[in-house]
């Protein structure tokens, strides 16, 4: 059997789902996760949260693929993406997922569909067909009148929209969102968040969030509290976007 793929745990379902095992992670001989296991079924929205140092990004990393556990598994389906070569990691983040940061991170010099098209392209996708698609996403979410422009032009709640937009674009199995809505104001960051819980249903992909914003949790299905380097809590939450995969779970709710 391949190292790049064994079986993962009975609990885990559906070719998208985010499956860690037993993780540890340690920075300068200081551990940071100690022992998380946890599994994100296709399709679930999941806000990871947990005070600074708590270790909520690097469980984000981890699972992304942008850091390797020092010990323990990742999965994406069957897949143990903790085995797999830089090389391999790398392509499994430009062809299966999709990423929105604090500062939405958009090449400066680009315009606002030529940064929603960039994955596509690098994707190997046609130019043209890409900047059509990039178009046609950035519509969807309102932004039309801004497809040649730059984000140094832009405002902040707007170049969170085109990075939603470019995170969804390519139909990732995954969204990793880190702080959101962390450089916007409370009303700029209900409407980003609105919008990408929006586009996350419509398109079913797995959203997993790191906030330190209760109410910006509260936008998703399930809440998993990180405190030193462990998972303290995990419950359901009553989210603004309840997929139906849930609805036969039987859970804890909170409001």
């Amino acid at each position: 059997m391949s190292t790049e793929t064994t079986t993962r745990n009975q609990g885990a379902t559906g070719a998208g789902a985010v499956v860690l095992q037993d993780i540890t992670k340690s920075f300068n001989n200081s551990p940071v996760l100690t022992g998380i296991s946890l599994t994100i079924q296709p399709g679930e929205t999941v806000a990871i949260m947990g005070p600074s140092g708590s270790g909520k990004s690097t469980l984000l990393h981890c699972m992304s693929g942008v850091l390797v556990p020092d010990a323990g598994k990742v999965f994406l389906g069957d897949t143990n993406i903790s085995y797999l070569s830089d090389a391999k990691r790398s392509a499994l983040r430009l062809n299966k997922f999709g990423f929105v940061f604090q500062d939405g991170q958009l090449l400066p010099e680009l315009t606002a569909r030529e940064n929603v098209a960039l994955p596509a392209i690098l994707r190997g996708e046609p130019r043209g067909a890409a900047l059509k698609a990039a178009d046609d996403m950035l519509t969807r979410l309102g932004l039309g009148d801004l497809l040649g422009r730059r984000p140094g032009k832009m405002s902040g709640g707007q170049a969170q929209r085109v990075a939603i937009a470019r995170a969804i674009a390519t139909k990732p199995q995954v969204i990793f969102a880190d702080e959101p809505t962390g450089a916007l104001d409370q009303q700029t960051g209900h409407e980003v968040m609105q919008q990408l819980i929006a586009v996350v249903e419509q398109s079913g992909s797995t959203l997993i969030m790191v906030t330190h914003d209760a109410k910006v949790a509260n936008w998703c299905q399930r809440r998993v509290e990180i405190r030193d380097g462990i998972i303290h809590d995990d419950r359901m939450l009553a989210g603004a976007g309840a997929h139906s995969v849930l609805n036969n779970r039987s859970v804890e709710r909170v409001n």
